[in-house]
């Protein structure tokens, strides 16, 4: 039944330009989430390259976004500043990374108070729209735009292009306000807050950047992508892809390697912004633009032993709604009928994620045909309770008299410092040496090796080369393969 609304009486509430332009700063954007909302537009544009800069003048700081779209006409740059400029519903091409039509406003607005877009379509004059909240408060009073365009080489930058778009912040209050541009203090907590953004954008955008299929310029310097699942390293764990909501859903996990088995620079690297424990977890991606980074969307608690765990989601943009992408791109929400497949998974990665842990990267693989896995260390579990033994069948122990060191091996064990091992290691996990790894100690590795290697050759009847690869299942030496060629 349809109905006839013609006969209620009806009220105009149109909302008042200024309350609601000054909600739009609200949303609760931080700065480099901003900065990736507007690179979305810039995207989705076409554009190849992308410059981000600014000219710091304390608090008339100029912030800008330069890219070589596609650009827009006069009409398609007031439809673009329009808030609401299309409905969220609506079926849009399967690249497109927008959605409310409110990302521009929005990202804008939550980091100045005014901003100007001047925009050159191929073959077209450039066209300049500004949206001024001061100027809407103190004299519009309604959905004003003026045509202003801020003092700079703004027109020759845009007709450098054939085509193209620039989007300039000026009075950023929220970041900048009253702050002088003699103000090193000021200055260099600005400096540490693009640093920051330069980060999210490696990050967000690190399958466009890897991809070749963008350039992003920060202050003149192109941007490398901050790739989070190491991928190309020889330790990273790999699990198979699963396709969910009928394929059209990818999920694919990574346990990365151990600590011992990265370089200081690649563990450096590999931890991020946040650092080891807060990047455990979901990545999830729209169209290879990563929304949400280290979460695990309510399913687990993120713990120390599960910080090598890393999985990445893959979905369409039609899945926004079901998925619950908010309009600042960095919330999602797995869906009620996906969250036991994603548990199911993730439980996998997490389960692998504790091995390598425990392990500290070592082989995890009990049997290998013929040949054992010797730790040093041996955990057991009587009555509930778990406790720690010498393993009495590693190689170096069984070249020695057990009757003489049996006493020492039985003070070591009950003497293990446990709780205070478990304190430290929660609080700073990646403090603790690796056995042997202090140089002073190289040369007694050696020695300490050479004995074991000689005890496999004289008690056990093994080859060399079947001594080597004993060797390689023996803890400490399996961390050690280098030293191992060279006996």
């Amino acid at each position: 039944m349809i109905t006839d609304y013609s006969k209620y009486p009806t009220a105009d509430a149109a909302p008042i330009a200024v309350n609601m332009l000054e909600s739009f700063r609200a949303v609760g954007y931080s700065m480099e989430a901003a900065v990736a909302d507007i690179l979305d537009n810039s995207i989705s544009a076409g554009a190849k390259n992308i410059w981000i800069d600014f000219d710091w003048n304390g608090a008339a700081t100029t912030f800008s976004l330069k890219d070589d779209g596609c650009g827009m006409t006069n009409d398609e740059l007031i439809n673009a500043m329009r808030p609401g400029s299309r409905d969220p519903n609506e079926e849009r091409d399967v690249n497109d990374l927008g959605r409310f039509g409110l990302g521009l406003k929005t990202a804008s607005f939550s980091q100045c108070r005014k901003y100007t877009v001047i925009s050159k379509k191929q073959s077209k004059e450039p066209v300049f729209w500004t949206w001024d909240l001061d100027y809407v408060y103190h004299h519009a009073k309604e959905w004003k735009l003026i045509a202003s365009l801020p003092n700079g080489n703004w027109q020759e930058q845009i007709q450098n292009l054939s085509s193209g778009t620039i989007v300039i912040w000026q009075d950023l209050d929220h970041l900048l306000k009253g702050i002088a541009a003699e103000n090193q203090k000021a200055y260099n907590k600005f400096l540490q807050t693009m640093e920051r953004v330069k980060k999210h954008i490696a990050t967000v955008f690190h399958r466009y950047i890897e991809g070749n299929k963008i350039k992003i310029f920060f202050s003149g310097r192109e941007v490398e992508a901050w790739n989070p699942f190491l991928i190309h390293h020889t330790a990273t764990q790999n699990f198979p892809e699963e396709p969910l909501h009928n394929g059209k859903i990818i999920v694919r996990g990574f346990v990365l390697p151990h600590k011992s088995k990265l370089t200081p620079e690649e563990f450096r690297n590999a931890e991020g912004v946040r650092g080891w424990n807060a990047q455990q977890g979901f990545y999830v991606y729209r169209n290879e633009r990563m929304l949400v980074s280290g979460e695990w969307l309510g399913l687990f608690r993120k713990e120390e032993h599960f910080k090598l765990a890393r999985i990445m989601i893959d979905l369409p943009n039609s899945l926004d709604g079901e998925w619950q992408i908010d309009i600042k791109k960095s919330v999602a929400r797995a869906p009620f009928g996906l969250k036991d497949n994603l548990k199911a998974y993730a439980s996998q990665v997490k389960a692998q994620a504790v091995e390598v842990y425990r392990h500290r990267g070592k082989v995890v693989q009990r049997n290998s045909g013929t040949q054992y896995f010797q730790p040093v260390w041996i955990e057991k579990q009587k009555d509930g309770k778990r406790y720690y033994e010498i393993n009495q069948e590693h190689p170096f122990i069984t070249s020695m008299d057990i009757k003489t060191i049996k006493p020492l091996l039985r003070l070591l064990e009950e003497t293990l410092p446990v709780p205070l091992i478990v304190i430290n290691e929660s609080e700073n996990p990646d403090s603790f040496f690796r056995p042997f790894e202090k140089m002073a100690a190289s040369n007694e590795l050696k020695e300490l090796l050479k004995t074991v290697y000689k005890s496999l050759l004289n008690n056990n009847n093994n080859t060399p080369e079947q001594a080597k690869s004993r060797l390689l299942l023996i803890e400490p030496f399996n961390e050690y393969p280098e030293l191992i060629e060279c006996l």
